[in-house]
């Protein structure tokens, strides 16, 4: 049986310093920017490592911190930064064929980062729970606004389908590299 970390979040590790947990956030919002960089051009919405990103926050960030990071994100893009997929950027991107998406990365870095902060995700089988749940929400919320845009047959085949199997693969090295991650701070923090 592997060995449960004995630390649930990055945010539980920093503590109470605003410095650390300032400075995490910033640096997740910067990295969920270069993972939604590394794409694939689909129609009518792209592949990107957005949502490995997500997952990552999501597990080990901490309820605060994951928030606080994506919804940071967002706005970077919202003011004008290139930070959406293809270096895009401003108000229109919410609101259209990936808005959806991008709402759901705050909504399941909420929920993902809420069950880590309880202790789900010490154990493997948590973790993929975990991790499945947030999948389920950026997907379903994705979906559900590109089926208003352009119907829900066409936003099934694709907004979702295209994206099952390389969704489900991100899952596991998320998985893994949050395993990796937690359980080297539990170590870490242990010195």
């Amino acid at each position: 049986m592997a060995q449960a970390t004995t630390i649930s979040t990055l945010e539980a590790l920093v503590g109470g310093s605003l410095a650390k947990k300032s400075a995490i956030v910033v640096a997740g919002s910067l990295f969920m920017a270069a993972m939604t960089q590394i794409s694939v051009p689909f129609f009518p919405v792209p592949m990107t490592l957005q949502t490995l990103a997500v997952m990552l926050i999501g597990v080990t960030f901490g309820f605060r911190m994951a928030t606080a990071t994506i919804a940071l994100y967002l706005l970077e893009g919202i003011a004008g930064l290139p930070v959406f997929s293809n270096f895009g950027s401003g108000f229109a991107k919410l609101v259209g064929p990936t808005g959806g998406y991008l709402i759901g990365f705050l909504i399941a870095a909420a929920a993902m980062s809420y069950l880590a902060d309880r202790g789900v995700t010490r154990r493997w089988a948590g973790m993929v729970a975990t991790l499945i749940v947030g999948e389920v929400i950026i997907m379903a919320l994705g979906f559900a606004w590109l089926a208003t845009l352009i119907g829900a047959e066409k936003a099934w085949l694709g907004g979702v389908v295209p994206f099952l199997l390389g969704d489900a693969l991100k899952l596991v090295l998320a998985a893994m590299i949050a395993k990796g991650v937690l359980n080297g701070a539990s170590r870490f923090a242990r010195l």
